[in-house]
């Protein structure tokens, strides 16, 4: 089964680096091993999936990231204050993830990063971190969700993973509806991000019609808030072969993000 990748230890990385003060600020940094002088690399910031719940951190992740590094991409595997730890949940775990992006901007230089070939990429909970940065930080100019919890109202009404997103917006839709709309990627604009939607048809954990159903609404839109939005669906793929480089599903999302990182 693949989710045994949220068991097995990571490959190590090259740096662990503090973007904030918190013991959960924190990236580990991976970068090619090809030498140095070369020319500055693309950048994939990876944002870890779990339900934004502290139990799930971001170890799983650095196979993935490994595997982009081995491909002569540099990743930035983020860690961040997530429901249960003080100061995680909304807003607090979105501002990690603004501040990890501005830190990496910053920094690009000093580690030979290229910091206009980045790719973010968020895996389920993840998914939905990364499509929100899109849609707050307008220098994100693509994006990919992998099995995308990309619309919380929706999550909601489902009670996915125990009202998962009830923890992490303080509330329902009724108690909090600002969190809502200022948190869920299905209603927020995205314009200038390139989105790619991929997701795992036998997914049992995230319902595939998450992604299908964003990426038709997106789609319909126009004027200026028409959004250049993709979805790639992998038969027979489930919620975490989409993230495990063992697995055939994983070879369309290597492609998927090496195309956009070049």
């Amino acid at each position: 089964m693949s989710d045994d990748i949220l068991t097995l230890a990571p490959p190590p990385a090259d740096a662990h680096l503090a973007y904030g003060s918190d013991p959960n600020q924190f990236l580990d940094l991976r970068l090619p091993s090809s030498g140095k002088g070369k020319s500055p690399y693309p950048l994939v910031i990876n944002i870890h999936g779990g339900y934004w719940r502290a139990k799930y951190n971001l170890d799983h992740a650095g196979h993935l990231c490994a595997a982009l590094t081995a491909k002569g991409l540099g990743t930035a595997n983020l860690e961040f204050r997530r429901v249960g730890n003080e100061g995680g949940a909304w807003p607090g775990t979105f501002a990690d993830i603004r501040a990890a992006y501005q830190f990496l901007l910053q920094n690009a230089q000093r580690h030979n990063l290229d910091a206009t070939r980045i790719v973010v990429m968020g895996h389920s909970a993840g998914g939905q971190l990364a499509l929100c940065l899109a849609a707050h930080e307008t220098s994100v100019t693509h994006v990919v969700s992998l099995a995308g919890v990309v619309d919380l109202q929706r999550a909601y009404q489902l009670h996915l993973s125990n009202d998962a997103v009830v923890e992490f917006l303080r509330g329902t839709p009724g108690e909090v509806p600002d969190h809502y709309r200022e948190a869920n990627p299905m209603e927020l604009s995205i314009p200038g991000a390139r989105q790619w939607l991929i997701h795992g048809v036998s997914d049992d954990v995230v319902p595939p019609d998450f992604s299908r159903d964003y990426v038709a609404a997106k789609q319909k839109r126009s004027g200026k808030q028409k959004e250049d939005v993709h979805l790639l669906e992998i038969p027979a793929a489930g919620h975490f072969d989409v993230i495990d480089p063992r697995t055939s599903a994983w070879k369309q999302v290597e492609e998927t993000v090496l195309q956009l990182a070049v």
